[in-house]
């Protein structure tokens, strides 16, 4: 687990990303184990709801309905989660499943392909939990697994950047791939793919 703890040395100053990991320490980012899977899942379906809101769409969020049978019990996937006082209030999940062809182009589908793509998906935090730093760490934590993971040739991911602060956050990790918001792809929403490489 990641150690979120900073300590300044006295008379130096602050730098952002060590501001971050300050206000992080009060926050516990880790892989999930099977008690937190209920406030995971629960993180997931206010997030659909209530800023995605389109809901819950079988045909997209099969993995929240099984989250340990997805996340927990597969060696190649995780779930890592931001908990503060035993509440789960952000999580991550990577798993070994490229971009599907449709809705996605089949280029991006070859290039993603599943088995050596390390893909991340599900990275929310609730709104009251934002700005410490805790999609930044649960990133990092869930990128250092697929680094150790045998197979993973890349991290892939996709967002909408619709959703406040979603493209500004993704574009200071992570390099554009395609961005598919001419294209109609998932509805009309404002989807961009992007790539992290492997630590």
């Amino acid at each position: 687990m990641e150690d979120l703890k900073h300590h300044q040395a006295p008379g130096t100053t602050e730098s952002h990303g060590a501001l971050l990991h300050r206000r992080a320490a009060a926050y516990e980012v880790r892989h999930a184990g099977p008690q937190d899977v209920r406030g995971a899942r629960s993180v997931m379906l206010d997030t659909f709801y209530r800023e995605f809101t389109y809901g819950y769409v079988p045909e997209w969020h099969g993995d929240v309905v099984d989250i340990r049978g997805t996340y927990l019990d597969h060696p190649r996937h995780t779930l890592v989660v931001a908990v503060r006082d035993g509440e789960v209030v952000g999580t991550c999940a990577l798993h070994s499943r490229g971009p599907a062809h449709p809705p996605h182009p089949r280029w991006l589908a070859e290039r993603y392909a599943s088995g050596r793509t390390a893909q991340l998906l599900r990275v929310y935090v609730r709104p009251a939990h934002r700005r410490h730093g805790l999609a930044r760490a649960m990133v990092r934590e869930a990128c250092a697994f697929a680094a150790g993971v045998p197979g993973y040739e890349r991290v892939y991911l996709h967002t909408n950047v619709d959703v406040p602060g979603a493209e500004g956050f993704w574009r200071s990790l992570a390099t554009e791939v395609f961005d598919a918001r001419t294209t109609g792809e998932h509805g009309g929403y404002g989807t961009v793919h992007f790539e992290i490489p492997l630590p």
